[in-house]
């Protein structure tokens, strides 16, 4: 009996623990990409950050070049803590005066 009880409590602190770890994964899956950091952005599915890119840019023009600008971006060093915000305003500001001139 006392066999099953140390498993027993064994497997179930396990569960507790993987349950812990998914539950933190998912919490931070869910956070609010248009308002976090190119950290969070980096981490995100590419499905995530067009929606994100288009949610910023109020506009479906040149959506995979900003995509790719904010990637590149997000890539520099020491680049992880600037708002995604900031990155998406720089880089549609860069496209508009690109196609101006």
């Amino acid at each position: 009996m006392k066999f099953l009880k140390k498993y027993l409590k064994f497997f179930i602190g396990i569960a507790v623990l993987i349950f812990a770890v998914v539950v933190f994964f998912f919490a931070m899956r869910s956070s609010d990409l248009e308002n976090g950091t190119l950290k969070q952005w980096r981490g995100a599915d590419l499905n995530r950050r067009t929606a994100a890119a288009q949610i910023l840019a109020a506009s479906e023009e040149n959506l995979d070049l900003l995509v790719q600008c904010v990637d590149k971006i997000a890539t520099l060093p020491e680049s992880g803590e600037m708002a995604v915000r900031d990155a998406v305003a720089l880089c549609y500001t860069g496209i508009q005066v690109n196609q101006n001139n």
